[in-house]
């Protein structure tokens, strides 16, 4: 296959190609090799592809109509790796899901309604479900309002997403070790899963306030080598397995927030700093934040009640998680504020 009808969407803050299920091979090895050539990978640069050398940008989602109960689109989230020949599906995008919805609307897969359309999304990596409500004045999908997001410049129309039931997407249980706290190479930290894995540790533990840059991070060799170490361990821990070329678990590093938010981050996502974080990576960490012997826990303001508003803090500003509290005080749905737009609609073609 040498070229494919595809629309190039920015999600959230994120932006990758948006496929037709059907205007991809149905064969997994001659897809994946498809989006290889489509990305430009392996090459850091991806100089001869349509990636931006960052995995932020190197990203893929695929749609279908649905045949799901109450569901309208089935997305399937592909991360291409920008310097190795991987395509992998291990885990959600929450910001690539924010496109899924107007994507949907403008293949003709849902139809628009009046003032706002809702679109019901199955999340096939993990089997969880996400409601998206879409702008469509009149009828007509629009991109244009005053919604802003850290990471985005400008404005855009608001894109709220609601997840349901992500508690062990991946891992099979909120805490897959059955702890709220776990010890590894002396380090305390969270191992959680609702709806992103991720490992959870107190910045200070590993020799660093929490305030640097990504750029900072990333030149840290030692401080690189110990979270891939901590990694690997909590991969097994965590049910997922061997790790060593997956994308998760990815490694979060909290602080005491410094913008008056709830907690501070920085995310390895898992061998690139984050110049932000994930949708679903703040649902995990924001979740963790809640858990009483949680590292995370001491350090961050959360708030009272069974409706919380937790701004986690990240290099590039805030990521609001708008969390619904059950009986016993885990988070029972949780809610984000995200924007899309669509960028270029038309061939893309590989050698």
């Amino acid at each position: 296959m040498s070229e494919a009808r595809c629309m190039w969407m920015r999600g959230g803050t994120s932006k990758g190609g948006y496929f037709l299920a059907s205007d991809l091979p149905s064969d997994i090895a001659a897809r994946d090799a498809f989006l290889l050539g489509v990305m430009g990978s392996p090459d850091s640069r991806q100089i001869d592809g349509m990636g931006g050398a960052d995995p932020l940008t190197s990203k893929v989602a695929v749609v279908a109509a649905s045949d799901r109960d109450g569901v309208d689109v089935d997305y399937l989230f592909l991360q291409v790796v920008v310097d190795q020949a991987i395509v992998t599906d291990v885990q959600n995008c929450g910001n690539i899901l924010a496109g899924v919805g107007p994507f949907a609307i403008e293949r003709g897969l849902v139809v628009a309604r009046m003032g706002e359309t809702p679109v019901t999304v199955f999340m096939q990596n993990t089997g969880q479900i996400a409601v998206l409500n879409v702008q469509t004045p009149d009828g007509h999908l629009t991109y244009k309002g005053e919604a802003r997001i850290d990471g985005v410049p400008g404005f855009s129309a608001p894109v709220p997403i609601e997840f349901k039931d992500t508690a062990g997407s991946s891992c099979g249980a909120l805490l897959p070790t059955g702890n709220e706290v776990d010890v590894i190479d002396g380090i305390e930290l969270t191992m959680i899963d609702n709806g992103m894995p991720c490992v959870v540790m107190r910045a200070s533990d590993l020799g660093i306030t929490g305030d640097e840059s990504p750029y900072e991070l990333e030149a840290n060799d030692p401080l690189r080598q110990r979270l891939e170490a901590i990694r690997l361990q909590a991969g097994h821990l965590m049910n997922l397995g061997d790790v060593s070329q997956k994308s998760v678990p990815k490694m979060t590093m909290v602080s005491a927030p410094k913008q008056g938010g709830a907690i501070s981050t920085r995310t390895f996502i898992p061998h690139r700093c984050h110049k932000a974080i994930g949708v679903l990576g703040a649902v995990s960490v924001a979740t963790a934040c809640l858990l009483k012997n949680s590292p995370a826990f001491a350090l961050s303001t959360t708030g009272t009640g069974n409706h919380r508003t937790l701004s986690v803090e990240h290099p590039t500003g805030e990521m609001t998680v708008v969390a619904t509290l059950d009986t016993q005080g885990t988070i029972a749905s949780a809610a984000i504020l995200r924007t899309a737009r669509k960028l270029m609609d038309g061939t893309v073609f590989t050698s």
